[in-house]
């Protein structure tokens, strides 16, 4: 009887938050949004991630964000962002917070502010400025476009590229632009939330990176063949 007594309560309980929430103009929200969890072949081969997890409100929300790549079992380069983020306009977002590059390579900590947001022609874009301890500046852009086949075939055109001002040494990165990769992604949507897919990237890295790059017998540029899975929650 007093457990059942207790399955009761927490049946009432359940149910008067659930009420609550559903009378909430702007109720607190959370979601996951697994964009990339991908194997990549060609070349050397490698696996990438690029997830993002936020909690809040209509206007106002915290972003946990974190990318990387991991070859032959070791975390190559990655970086963790943690943002408060405030709604400017509508499907637009400005962002600031902290960041921590991580890898094989020296640690680097940045104070960084962003915009993200869906410009016209529904182009998804989300670019970034830096600033590290030690002078440099970066810079990093994303846009995606997606291209339906049909309400659950569609193909995603990607374009990345990043560029500093100093050249970084300790972390193989020139100054001037960096990197740039070029993506088609073929996704089938199982379900919104679940969508395994197939694509082709190709890259290039320019500069100092390349010098880097090259000393440390690694690929300045090439394509890849890649399989992943795209999910939320």
């Amino acid at each position: 009887m007093k457990m059942r007594n207790v399955l009761v309560a927490l049946a009432a309980l359940g149910a008067s938050f659930t009420a609550r929430a559903g009378m909430e103009d702007d109720p607190l929200l959370a979601t996951i949004f697994v964009d990339k969890l991908e194997y990549r072949a060609g070349g050397e081969s490698s696996f990438v991630w690029d997830t993002d997890l936020w909690i809040g409100k209509d206007l106002n929300k915290l972003w946990l964000k974190t990318a990387g790549e991991v070859a032959d079992g070791t975390v190559e380069d990655a970086d963790v962002q943690v943002l408060y983020s405030r709604a400017i306009a509508p499907y637009w977002d400005v962002q600031g917070g902290w960041r921590h590059d991580f890898g094989t390579e020296t640690d680097r900590d940045w104070f960084t502010v962003r915009l993200q947001g869906l410009a016209p022609y529904f182009f998804e874009v989300d670019t970034g400025l830096f600033v590290g301890d030690r002078g440099n500046i970066g810079f990093d852009f994303e846009a995606e476009y997606e291209i339906l086949f049909t309400q659950r075939l569609i193909l995603s055109p990607l374009v990345e590229l990043s560029a500093y001002s100093l050249t970084d040494e300790a972390m193989g990165r020139g100054s001037g632009l960096s990197d740039l990769e070029l993506g088609l992604r073929l996704r089938y949507e199982f379900r919104r939330e679940f969508a395994p897919y197939i694509g082709v990237n190709w890259f290039k890295l320019f500069g100092g990176t390349a010098d880097f790059t090259e000393e440390e017998g690694g690929d300045t540029d090439g394509f890849q063949f890649l399989v992943g899975l795209r999910a939320w929650y």
